[in-house]
């Protein structure tokens, strides 16, 4: 019992939302395992819109849900618990803790906008690096490249999504409107790469073979490949940038009532001071 306050419904949330973080990491593994072994890493080699699906989970699925399912305890790289320190009846975050702890204390305490920009600059570099003729023709005739494709793209995916979704115990260290343009400019990144392949009339990658009769033609092997690439980018983008601008509004119209309530507040103690009486 707990005073007739009635029972603790906090705790199972809690689990309930950690057990949700394991679950998208076991998919996020899941996902970069079937990328790296057939059918889809032989059907990458043979047809240009199951190398962009591959090129897609790589650098957007996998590390969103990596990012997401916030694999840092179950790694021992973050604490189980958050350390604090009770001071004067206030709980103060304490010093320490694991590698991932401090990491996350100091994003906190020193949010700086050019290391997140730095991180989106990699994350460009890697999603062009790997879509231009040479990279791909290159994965076509030399399957084993996927591996390093691989490591590549989750790797800059993986410090893009930490700028732009909470993975306990790290946060974003940006504002919610600056969040909204860097997942907007990560998304049109690769819409603009789909939609230069789709309006293309000749091959860009010559390492794929389309013969007249057999298999796909040239066109409907790019028009699938960029559709794939703006559903896929689309997916994990959007609901990003609508989340955060939905926050943003919300933390806009939650100072303006901040505000008027202290305006208030102000107007009645005037009034009380000028009748007389003491201050509340």
């Amino acid at each position: 019992m707990s005073d007739g306050a009635g029972p603790d419904r906090s705790r199972p949330p809690l689990v309930s939302l950690r057990n949700r973080r394991t679950v998208l990491l076991a998919v996020a593994l899941l996902v970069l395992v079937a990328c790296l072994v057939p059918p889809v890493a032989t059907e990458a080699r043979r047809y240009e819109f199951v190398e962009a699906l591959q090129f897609c989970l790589l650098v957007v699925v996998v590390p969103a849900l990596g990012v997401i399912g916030a694999p840092w305890r179950l790694l021992g790289l973050a604490s189980r618990g958050a350390p604090v320190l009770d001071v004067d009846g206030c709980r103060v975050e304490a010093e320490g803790g694991r590698v991932v702890d401090r990491w996350a204390r100091g994003r906190r305490h020193h949010p700086e906008v050019l290391r997140s920009a730095g991180f989106v600059a990699l994350y460009l570099a890697g999603t062009i690096a790997w879509r231009i003729p040479p990279s791909v023709n290159a994965l076509a005739r030399h399957p084993w490249l996927v591996v390093v494709e691989a490591a590549t793209l989750v790797a800059v995916g993986t410090g893009l999504w930490l700028e732009l979704v909470e993975s306990p115990p790290l946060t974003p260290r940006l504002p919610h409107p600056h969040r909204v343009a860097l997942a907007a400019v990560s998304m049109w990144a690769i819409w603009v790469q789909a939609y230069l392949l789709g309006q293309s009339h000749a091959s860009w990658y010559h390492a794929y073979a389309h013969h007249p009769g057999s298999g796909l033609s040239l066109s409907a092997d790019q028009q699938l490949t960029t559709g794939m690439m703006w559903f896929i980018s689309g997916c994990a983008f959007v609901p990003v940038v609508f989340w955060n601008l939905i926050r943003w509004l919300q933390s806009e119209e939650d100072l303006d009532d901040e505000m008027h309530r202290l305006a208030r507040q102000e107007r009645i103690r005037g009034r009380t001071i000028e009748g007389g009486a003491s201050p509340p």
